[in-house]
C-alpha cells in the first residue's frame, strides 16, 4: 500500500504540473486574443524549420557544409572569427523564468538571425529563398512582440535590429556564414517551439481529446 502511494505521488504531481496556470501572468496566457497570437507564432516558427532545408540547398554550395551535419561543432572557431554571435538560451516559462523573459529571449533571437541574413544576402548570388525567410522571421518577431506588449508591466519599446558587421573577405567565408547562420536558425526555431508549445491552450485540448 505505502509503496503504491509513495508511487502515485510523483505521477499525481507531475499531472498537476501539466495541467496547473503559469507561475506569472496565468490570467494572460487564458486570453482569447493571446491565445491567437501564440497559435499564430507555433504556426509561423513551423513554416520557417520547414523552410530553414530549401533555403540551405539555395544557398550553400560547398558539399562539406551539411546542414544537420555532426562536424557543425567544428565550425566554432569561424563562426567566431566571421563575428557571428550565439543566439539567446531560451528557457521555458517557470517559477525561475518570467514569460516576459521567455519573450524578450525569442524576440531578440529573431532580429539577430534577421540582421544576420540581411548581412550575408547582399553577398548571395541566389538570395529569393533567403529574402523570404528573412519575411517570415520578421512576421514572427512582429507576433512575438505583441505579446512582450501583454505581458509587460510597463510598456517598453524594443530596439530595432543591430546591423551586424560580419569579416566575409571571400565566398567560402560567405557560404560559411550563411551555413552557420541556418544551422544556429534552426536550433533557436526548435527551442522557440518548445518554449511556446506550453503556452498554446489549444494544445491541451487536443492531448486531453
Amino acid at each position: 500500500m505505502n509503496v503504491l502511494i509513495v508511487f502515485a505521488i510523483p505521477c499525481y504531481m507531475a499531472t498537476f504540473a501539466r495541467s496547473a496556470p503559469l507561475p506569472k501572468n496565468g490570467a494572460l496566457v487564458e486570453d482569447p486574443q493571446f491565445q491567437e497570437i501564440v497559435e499564430r507564432s507555433r504556426s509561423l516558427t513551423q513554416k520557417i524549420l520547414l523552410s530553414i532545408p530549401d533555403t540551405h540547398k539555395s544557398c550553400i554550395h560547398t558539399e562539406t557544409l551539411q546542414l544537420n551535419s555532426s562536424e557543425n561543432g567544428k565550425l566554432e572557431t569561424m563562426a567566431s572569427t566571421i563575428g557571428i554571435p550565439s543566439a539567446p538560451v531560451l528557457r521555458v516559462v517557470s517559477e525561475n523564468s518570467t514569460l516576459e523573459d521567455s519573450l524578450t529571449g525569442m524576440y531578440e533571437g529573431l532580429q539577430l538571425h534577421q540582421a544576420l541574413l540581411s548581412a550575408i544576402s547582399s553577398r548571395l548570388g541566389n538570395k529569393d529563398k533567403v529574402i523570404e525567410l528573412m519575411a517570415d522571421i520578421r512576421d514572427l518577431a512582429i507576433q512575438i512582440n505583441k505579446m512582450l506588449k501583454m505581458a509587460q508591466a510597463e510598456p517598453v519599446v524594443q530596439p530595432s535590429p543591430t546591423p551586424v558587421a560580419l569579416r566575409l573577405p571571400a565566398n567560402y567565408e560567405v557560404q560559411v556564414a550563411t551555413h552557420l547562420t541556418l544551422v544556429q536558425l534552426q536550433a533557436f526555431g526548435q527551442d522557440m517551439i518548445r518554449c511556446l508549445r506550453p503556452l498554446d491552450r489549444s494544445n491541451e485540448e487536443e492531448t486531453e481529446s
